[in-house]
Parts: C-alpha cells; structure tokens; sequence
C-alpha cells in the first residue's frame, strides 16, 4: 500500500467528499460522491450493490478504484475505494 500524505475535503452539493493525492492525481472516496449525486439513505450500501452489478455486466470501470486509507467519520483511517474524475464520472449515471 503506498504511502499517501496529502489528504483533503471537497463540498459539492453541500455533501463532504474525502479526497487523497495518489499518484500525482486526486482520488476521490466513490462512497462519497455516491452520496453527493444519489439520493440513497446508504450510500456505502449503493456502492457495493452498482460494484457487483458493474462486475456482472463485464464493466471493468471497478479495477481503476483504489483502496486508499482516508479518515473516516470516527476519526479513524479506514480503507476506501477511491477513484480519479474520470472513473467516478464512468460509475454514476
């Protein structure tokens, strides 16, 4: 796992979305952005479901998300899948 130091927080639509600096590019949580752009009451619940749909259909949109610690609510680094602009605009419609 490498080591990523620069961590930050974006606001779009007035939703919180944890961003990392991962090989010069920032990735996104997809969890996250789910939960900006998709009205869910769980957005981590969204995610793993649009996973294995993606992966049923031959989508290989899924293998460009990176498991990359981010803080999570509790204050605690937790493994997410994070993805760069151009994958998280090919995961939601």
């Amino acid at each position: 796992m490498p080591t990523n130091t620069l961590t930050k927080i974006s606001v779009f639509n007035e939703a919180h979305i944890r961003k990392i600096l991962f090989n010069n590019e920032w990735h996104f949580s997809v969890v996250d952005v789910c939960s900006a752009l998709v009205e869910s009451s769980d957005p981590g619940a969204y995610w793993r479901k649009l996973k294995q749909r993606l992966a049923a259909e031959g989508s290989e949109v899924v293998t460009f998300c990176h498991g990359l610690k981010l803080t999570a609510p509790d204050g605690k680094q937790r493994e997410t899948d994070c993805a760069n602009v151009v994958i998280n605009k090919r995961i939601i419609p």
